[in-house]
Parts: C-alpha cells; structure tokens; sequence
C-alpha cells in the first residue's frame, strides 16, 4: 500500500510574516491529518525559517530546485545538495516544469539533479508532464516517455528512482485554473506505471505518483482517488493553511 504524499510549492511566494503565519495555520490543523506525508517547499531564501518553525512536527520540508553539481565550488546563484541537507530538508522538487519551459533545464539536466539528490540522501519530486499542444497533438505519452527514459536508460537512473516521488503535472493545468478530468490524470498515471514497469515490475508497484495540475479542496478527493494518483503536487492552494490542509485531508486513505 502506497502511502500518500501531499507537497506544497510555494513557488516564488512568501514574507517571513506570511510563512509564519501559513505555518503556523497549518500546524494548528495537522491533528486532522492521518496516514498522509505532508511536505511544503518554500523558496530558499526561506528554508532556514520553516525549519525552525516545523521542528518536532509530522511536516517536512524542502527546497523547489538544487544545483546539478554536489557538495560546494564556482557556481555563483545556485543551492547545493549539501546545503540543503544542511537545513534538514527531506525533499527537493526537479525538473518542474516552469524550470524546464522558462529556464531551459533539459531532460538530462533534470535526471542529473535527481541522481545529485539521491546520492545525498534527498527525496527527489521529479515532475514530467506535457505542453497543452502536445496534448492537442496527441503527444502526452510520447513526452511523458521521454521524460522519464532520461532516468530509465540506465542503472543508475533506475535506481535513483527507487528513492523519488514522480509527479505529472500537465503544464496546461498549471496556475490556469483547469484542471485534467480524475480519467485524464488516471490515464498518464497509469502511463507512468507501465513504462517504469518495462524496467522494474516491483519500483513501479512501489513508487509514488503526484497529481499537480490546479489541485483544490474541492476536486482533490475525486483526483486521489483514482487508483494510480497517490497525492499531488499542490501550487496555489498550498499557499493557503485551510485548503492545503483539506487537500491533505481527502488523501487520507
């Protein structure tokens, strides 16, 4: 039995007034939350914060992205694995698809960010999900599949994911207010399951596989419980205690 997950990106959003008080909220609801992984990811700059607010509690945390090079060196702007691991992050999201389509991170890139996290320890949440015209094209398959071969082609690969989450998040149910039907999200998870499959019957049974498309109170408990999705990659909705907290709720198995 997959245990569920639900992952809050905070995106490029927050005060240290508002992440105290989004913490606080959510601790003040969390006695209602059983059975279900809680993480949130706010932006670097804010790490330090929501560890310190978050210790002793069942949430954990993580950082929206690392740098594909481990430990320390030259690379002015980016957040290494070490120092996350340094804060006492769990997880770290890659391959997002705002880091693919607005900064041009690649499908190797991603896989390599995913191996960096695993071999220090992290939780990576890799996301693969395709264009509303790749959609239109009937493509949705043929881009998931690529985006996930990138970690498949090799041992290594499969292996570091036997210790990630993946996540679908069609791009065209991103911040737009649609939302792909319970059946449309099903069908790529279900996709997802097949191709990893090919590869390891028993990591494709095992792994976790987040919905983030537009996830709401309102249609969170229909999309989870559909039998691939195994909780969700929530964006705007996570930035608000009372609706993160009853997504968190209709995961509840």
């Amino acid at each position: 039995m997959r245990r569920p997950l639900v992952a809050g990106n905070w995106k490029m959003h927050g005060s240290r007034a508002s992440v105290a008080a989004l913490i606080e909220g959510l601790k003040g609801g969390m006695a209602d939350v059983r059975g279900v992984d809680v993480a949130v990811c706010p932006p670097f700059v804010y790490l330090g914060q929501v560890a310190g607010l978050l210790q002793g509690t069942g949430i954990a945390w993580g950082a929206q992205n690392l740098c594909q090079v481990a430990g320390s060196g030259a690379y002015t702007g980016e957040i290494s694995d070490a120092m996350l691991l340094d804060l006492g992050c769990r997880y770290v999201i890659v391959g997002h698809s705002e880091r693919r389509n607005i900064y041009g991170e690649d499908d190797a890139l991603v896989a390599e960010k995913c191996r960096v996290a695993v071999r220090a320890g992290l939780t990576p949440i890799v996301c693969v999900g395709e264009l509303l015209e790749e959609r239109e094209a009937g493509q949705t398959e043929a881009v998931v599949a690529r985006q996930l071969d990138a970690l498949l082609q090799d041992g290594e690969g499969v292996a570091a994911l036997r210790q990630a989450v993946i996540a679908y998040e069609p791009v065209w149910a991103i911040g737009t207010g649609k939302t792909a039907t319970p059946a449309q999200a099903e069908e790529v998870h279900a996709f997802i399951r097949s191709r990893i499959a090919t590869h390891d019957k028993a990591l494709a049974g095992e792994i976790r596989i987040l919905y983030g498309g537009s996830v709401k109170p309102g249609n969170a408990a229909e999309l989870f419980g559909m039998a691939d999705i195994d909780g969700g990659l929530i964006g705007g909705a996570s930035l608000h205690a009372d609706d993160f907290l009853a997504i968190c709720r209709a995961a509840m198995s």
